[in-house]
Protein backbone atom coordinates (compact mmCIF):
# COMPACT_ATOMS: atom_id res chain seq x y z
CA UNK A 1 0.00 0.00 0.00
CA UNK A 2 1.17 3.40 -0.87
CA UNK A 3 2.18 5.41 2.04
CA UNK A 4 2.26 8.78 0.08
CA UNK A 5 -1.83 7.77 -0.81
CA UNK A 6 -2.29 6.90 2.92
CA UNK A 7 -0.80 10.70 4.53
CA UNK A 8 -3.21 12.42 1.78
CA UNK A 9 -6.17 10.31 2.67
CA UNK A 10 -5.30 11.12 6.59
CA UNK A 11 -5.40 14.34 5.83
CA UNK A 12 -8.34 14.47 3.92
CA UNK A 13 -9.75 12.48 6.91
CA UNK A 14 -8.90 15.04 9.56
CA UNK A 15 -10.09 18.04 7.91
CA UNK A 16 -12.94 16.84 6.00
CA UNK A 17 -12.40 18.91 3.39
CA UNK A 18 -10.54 18.82 0.17
CA UNK A 19 -9.39 22.17 -0.07
CA UNK A 20 -8.25 22.36 3.49
CA UNK A 21 -6.49 19.30 3.30
CA UNK A 22 -4.53 20.24 -0.21
CA UNK A 23 -3.85 23.85 1.48
CA UNK A 24 -2.15 21.50 4.72
CA UNK A 25 -0.26 19.20 2.21
CA UNK A 26 1.05 22.18 0.17
CA UNK A 27 -0.89 21.08 -3.09
CA UNK A 28 -3.56 21.82 -5.50
CA UNK A 29 -6.89 19.80 -4.98
CA UNK A 30 -7.45 18.06 -8.04
CA UNK A 31 -3.97 15.92 -7.88
CA UNK A 32 -5.26 15.54 -4.16
CA UNK A 33 -8.79 14.70 -5.19
CA UNK A 34 -6.96 12.06 -7.94
CA UNK A 35 -4.55 10.20 -5.36
CA UNK A 36 -8.14 9.62 -3.37
CA UNK A 37 -10.29 8.07 -5.88
CA UNK A 38 -6.49 5.73 -6.71
CA UNK A 39 -6.90 4.90 -3.26
CA UNK A 40 -10.10 4.30 -3.15
CA UNK A 41 -10.10 2.12 -6.68
CA UNK A 42 -6.98 -0.17 -5.23
CA UNK A 43 -9.53 -0.78 -1.78
CA UNK A 44 -11.92 -1.34 -4.32
CA UNK A 45 -14.39 0.44 -2.11
CA UNK A 46 -15.67 4.31 -1.34
CA UNK A 47 -13.73 5.66 1.45
CA UNK A 48 -15.50 9.67 1.39
CA UNK A 49 -19.12 10.33 0.96
CA UNK A 50 -18.83 13.71 -1.33
CA UNK A 51 -20.92 16.63 -0.49
CA UNK A 52 -20.45 20.46 -1.80
CA UNK A 53 -20.16 21.59 1.91
CA UNK A 54 -16.97 18.34 2.33
CA UNK A 55 -16.65 14.91 3.08
CA UNK A 56 -17.78 12.23 5.86
CA UNK A 57 -16.11 9.24 6.08
CA UNK A 58 -17.36 5.75 4.67
CA UNK A 59 -17.38 3.39 7.48
CA UNK A 60 -14.95 1.46 5.37
CA UNK A 61 -12.99 5.51 5.54
CA UNK A 62 -13.53 5.13 9.54
CA UNK A 63 -11.59 1.52 9.40
CA UNK A 64 -8.75 2.63 7.27
CA UNK A 65 -8.02 6.14 8.90
CA UNK A 66 -7.72 4.42 12.10
CA UNK A 67 -4.88 1.41 10.79
CA UNK A 68 -3.72 4.27 8.49
CA UNK A 69 -2.35 6.18 11.37
CA UNK A 70 -0.94 3.51 13.27
CA UNK A 71 0.40 2.36 9.67
CA UNK A 72 2.19 6.03 9.45
CA UNK A 73 3.59 6.05 12.74
CA UNK A 74 5.28 3.01 12.36
CA UNK A 75 6.49 3.72 9.40
CA UNK A 76 7.85 7.08 10.49
CA UNK A 77 9.48 5.01 13.52
CA UNK A 78 11.38 2.62 11.28
CA UNK A 79 12.69 5.20 9.06
CA UNK A 80 13.98 6.81 12.27
CA UNK A 81 15.21 4.09 13.84
CA UNK A 82 17.16 3.20 10.37
CA UNK A 83 18.43 6.83 10.44
CA UNK A 84 19.67 6.50 13.10
CA UNK A 85 21.70 2.66 12.72
CA UNK A 86 23.18 4.10 9.45
CA UNK A 87 24.72 6.91 11.74
CA UNK A 88 22.23 9.62 10.96
CA UNK A 89 22.51 10.41 15.18
CA UNK A 90 22.95 14.37 15.73
CA UNK A 91 19.80 16.44 15.15
CA UNK A 92 20.99 20.48 15.61
CA UNK A 93 18.23 23.56 16.33
CA UNK A 94 18.71 26.83 16.10
CA UNK A 95 16.77 28.71 18.57
CA UNK A 96 16.67 32.41 19.81
CA UNK A 97 16.82 31.75 23.70
CA UNK A 98 13.13 30.26 23.08
CA UNK A 99 12.40 27.96 25.73
CA UNK A 100 11.83 24.90 23.85
CA UNK A 101 9.88 23.34 27.39
CA UNK A 102 11.03 20.69 29.30
CA UNK A 103 7.56 18.70 28.16
CA UNK A 104 8.97 18.56 24.26
CA UNK A 105 12.74 17.85 25.80
CA UNK A 106 11.42 14.88 27.37
CA UNK A 107 8.95 13.64 24.93
CA UNK A 108 12.37 13.49 21.76
CA UNK A 109 14.71 12.04 24.50
CA UNK A 110 12.44 9.35 25.32
CA UNK A 111 11.33 8.39 21.59
CA UNK A 112 15.33 8.88 20.29
CA UNK A 113 17.69 8.23 23.43
CA UNK A 114 20.58 7.39 21.07
CA UNK A 115 20.14 10.98 19.39
CA UNK A 116 22.23 13.60 20.12
CA UNK A 117 20.51 17.00 20.05
CA UNK A 118 22.78 20.17 19.61
CA UNK A 119 21.70 23.91 20.31
CA UNK A 120 22.85 26.61 18.23
CA UNK A 121 21.80 30.09 19.64
CA UNK A 122 20.73 32.56 16.27
CA UNK A 123 21.95 36.09 15.31
CA UNK A 124 19.31 38.43 14.49
CA UNK A 125 20.94 38.95 11.09
CA UNK A 126 19.59 35.49 9.91
CA UNK A 127 16.24 34.79 11.66
CA UNK A 128 15.91 31.31 10.23
CA UNK A 129 18.86 30.83 13.32
CA UNK A 130 20.81 29.08 10.92
CA UNK A 131 18.73 26.91 8.83
CA UNK A 132 19.14 28.64 6.01
CA UNK A 133 22.35 28.51 5.41
CA UNK A 134 22.69 24.98 6.85
CA UNK A 135 24.01 25.24 9.71
CA UNK A 136 21.02 23.33 11.78
CA UNK A 137 18.11 21.22 10.92
CA UNK A 138 15.68 22.89 12.47
CA UNK A 139 14.33 25.63 14.10
CA UNK A 140 12.73 27.44 16.89
CA UNK A 141 12.06 31.24 15.35
CA UNK A 142 9.55 33.80 15.83
CA UNK A 143 7.42 35.49 13.02
CA UNK A 144 7.57 37.28 10.53
CA UNK A 145 10.71 36.74 8.06
CA UNK A 146 11.19 35.24 4.72
CA UNK A 147 10.21 32.11 4.49
CA UNK A 148 10.65 31.38 0.84
CA UNK A 149 12.05 27.49 0.67
CA UNK A 150 10.99 26.90 4.15
CA UNK A 151 8.32 25.55 5.64
CA UNK A 152 6.73 26.00 9.22
CA UNK A 153 4.57 24.51 11.84
CA UNK A 154 2.88 27.43 14.52
CA UNK A 155 3.18 26.55 18.05
CA UNK A 156 2.06 29.39 19.57
CA UNK A 157 1.11 32.98 18.97
CA UNK A 158 2.07 35.38 21.55
CA UNK A 159 0.72 39.39 21.59
CA UNK A 160 3.85 41.84 21.63
CA UNK A 161 5.42 43.89 24.21
CA UNK A 162 7.38 46.83 24.96
CA UNK A 163 10.77 45.57 27.02
CA UNK A 164 11.44 48.59 29.65
CA UNK A 165 13.16 49.21 32.26
CA UNK A 166 11.34 49.43 35.69
CA UNK A 167 11.90 52.79 36.13
CA UNK A 168 10.91 53.81 33.15
CA UNK A 169 7.89 56.50 33.33
CA UNK A 170 6.19 54.22 30.96
CA UNK A 171 6.80 51.02 32.84
CA UNK A 172 3.63 51.28 34.89
CA UNK A 173 0.95 51.66 32.02
CA UNK A 174 -1.22 49.41 31.20
CA UNK A 175 -0.72 49.18 27.36
CA UNK A 176 1.20 51.68 25.08
CA UNK A 177 1.25 52.38 21.68
CA UNK A 178 3.56 52.26 19.33
CA UNK A 179 3.18 56.42 19.37
CA UNK A 180 4.15 56.60 22.43
CA UNK A 181 7.93 55.06 21.68
CA UNK A 182 8.27 57.43 18.70
CA UNK A 183 10.39 59.65 19.94
CA UNK A 184 12.02 57.09 22.43
CA UNK A 185 15.92 55.27 21.37
CA UNK A 186 15.16 52.03 20.15
CA UNK A 187 17.66 49.08 19.73
CA UNK A 188 18.64 48.20 16.12
CA UNK A 189 19.12 44.90 14.34
CA UNK A 190 22.07 44.05 12.19
CA UNK A 191 22.04 46.04 8.16
CA UNK A 192 21.89 42.73 6.96
CA UNK A 193 19.34 41.40 8.50
CA UNK A 194 16.14 39.83 6.81
CA UNK A 195 14.20 43.11 6.14
CA UNK A 196 10.34 41.60 6.92
CA UNK A 197 12.04 40.74 10.10
CA UNK A 198 13.65 44.07 10.97
CA UNK A 199 10.74 45.91 10.23
CA UNK A 200 8.46 43.89 12.52
CA UNK A 201 11.04 44.41 15.08
CA UNK A 202 12.78 47.57 15.20
CA UNK A 203 11.72 51.34 15.34
CA UNK A 204 8.61 51.72 13.16
CA UNK A 205 10.16 54.75 11.61
CA UNK A 206 14.00 55.23 12.29
CA UNK A 207 15.17 51.52 12.05
CA UNK A 208 18.74 52.84 12.70
CA UNK A 209 18.68 54.21 15.91
CA UNK A 210 20.17 53.18 18.61
CA UNK A 211 22.62 50.36 20.09
CA UNK A 212 23.09 47.33 17.31
CA UNK A 213 21.96 43.99 18.94
CA UNK A 214 22.46 40.70 17.90
CA UNK A 215 21.38 38.23 20.54
CA UNK A 216 18.27 38.26 22.62
CA UNK A 217 20.77 38.11 25.94
CA UNK A 218 21.80 41.78 23.88
CA UNK A 219 18.50 43.30 23.98
CA UNK A 220 18.03 42.91 27.21
CA UNK A 221 20.66 44.07 28.38
CA UNK A 222 20.67 46.80 25.82
CA UNK A 223 17.38 47.71 27.63
CA UNK A 224 19.29 47.78 31.17
CA UNK A 225 21.94 49.83 30.27
CA UNK A 226 21.10 52.29 28.36
CA UNK A 227 17.40 52.73 28.76
CA UNK A 228 16.24 52.22 25.49
CA UNK A 229 13.16 50.30 24.22
CA UNK A 230 12.75 47.34 22.33
CA UNK A 231 10.18 44.53 21.58
CA UNK A 232 9.29 40.79 22.77
CA UNK A 233 6.68 38.44 22.64
CA UNK A 234 4.34 38.36 25.67
CA UNK A 235 5.56 35.53 27.98
CA UNK A 236 9.07 35.89 27.20
CA UNK A 237 11.05 35.69 30.76
CA UNK A 238 13.06 38.94 31.24
CA UNK A 239 15.57 39.75 33.77
CA UNK A 240 15.08 41.66 37.42
CA UNK A 241 15.47 45.19 36.51
CA UNK A 242 12.90 44.71 33.17
CA UNK A 243 9.12 45.02 32.40
CA UNK A 244 7.42 44.20 29.63
CA UNK A 245 4.32 46.09 29.10
CA UNK A 246 1.29 45.26 26.01
CA UNK A 247 1.65 47.06 22.55
CA UNK A 248 -1.64 47.43 21.05
CA UNK A 249 -1.37 48.41 17.69
CA UNK A 250 1.21 45.34 16.92
CA UNK A 251 -0.18 42.29 15.36
CA UNK A 252 1.17 39.15 17.33
CA UNK A 253 3.91 37.17 17.04
CA UNK A 254 4.19 33.37 16.43
CA UNK A 255 6.84 30.99 17.86
CA UNK A 256 7.08 28.63 15.04
CA UNK A 257 8.92 25.67 14.11
CA UNK A 258 10.89 26.03 10.84
CA UNK A 259 12.97 23.64 8.36
CA UNK A 260 13.86 23.11 4.77
CA UNK A 261 11.03 22.08 2.48
CA UNK A 262 12.74 19.85 0.07
CA UNK A 263 15.38 18.57 2.52
CA UNK A 264 14.67 16.73 5.74
CA UNK A 265 15.80 14.28 7.43
CA UNK A 266 13.65 11.38 9.94
CA UNK A 267 14.95 12.73 12.78
CA UNK A 268 13.12 16.10 11.70
CA UNK A 269 10.63 14.66 10.72
CA UNK A 270 9.92 12.69 14.15
CA UNK A 271 10.52 15.98 16.00
CA UNK A 272 7.92 17.89 13.68
CA UNK A 273 5.35 15.28 14.93
CA UNK A 274 6.73 15.13 18.32
CA UNK A 275 6.49 18.89 18.79
CA UNK A 276 2.96 19.23 17.24
CA UNK A 277 1.73 16.84 20.35
CA UNK A 278 2.66 19.07 23.20
CA UNK A 279 1.28 21.67 24.94
CA UNK A 280 3.11 25.53 24.32
CA UNK A 281 2.00 27.56 26.91
CA UNK A 282 4.58 30.01 27.82
CA UNK A 283 6.72 27.93 31.09
CA UNK A 284 8.35 31.59 32.29
CA UNK A 285 7.04 35.17 32.76
CA UNK A 286 8.45 38.38 32.73
CA UNK A 287 9.54 40.48 35.45
CA UNK A 288 6.33 43.19 36.75
CA UNK A 289 4.39 41.98 34.62
CA UNK A 290 0.87 40.49 35.65
CA UNK A 291 -1.48 38.07 33.80
CA UNK A 292 -3.96 39.70 33.01
CA UNK A 293 -1.18 41.67 31.14
CA UNK A 294 0.16 38.49 29.19
CA UNK A 295 -2.30 36.78 27.22
CA UNK A 296 -1.11 34.06 25.26
CA UNK A 297 -2.79 32.30 22.78
CA UNK A 298 -1.84 28.97 21.90
CA UNK A 299 -2.56 28.10 18.26
CA UNK A 300 -3.49 24.71 16.81
CA UNK A 301 -0.62 23.08 15.56
CA UNK A 302 -0.60 24.50 11.62
CA UNK A 303 2.20 23.49 8.78
CA UNK A 304 2.71 26.13 6.13
CA UNK A 305 4.59 24.80 2.66
CA UNK A 306 5.04 21.33 4.14
CA UNK A 307 6.03 18.32 1.72
CA UNK A 308 6.09 16.38 5.14
CA UNK A 309 3.15 13.82 3.49
CA UNK A 310 5.09 13.21 0.34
Amino acid sequence: MDLRLLRYFTAVAEELHFGRAAARLYMTQPPLSRAIKQLEDDLGCELLSRSPTGVTLTPAGSVLYAEARDLLATADRVRTRVAVAAGASDLTIGTFAEEAGSRLVAAYRAAHPGVRVHIREGDFADPTAGLRAGRVDLALTRTPFDDTGISTRILRTDPVGVVLRVDDPLADSARLHLRDLADRQWFQLPADTDPTWRNYWSHPTDPNTGPVVRTVHECQQTVLWNGTVGLTPLGHPVPDGLVVVPLVDKPPSSLVLAWNTTAHSPLVRSFIDIAATIGWACEGSAVGRSPERNPVVTADPTVRRTDLAD
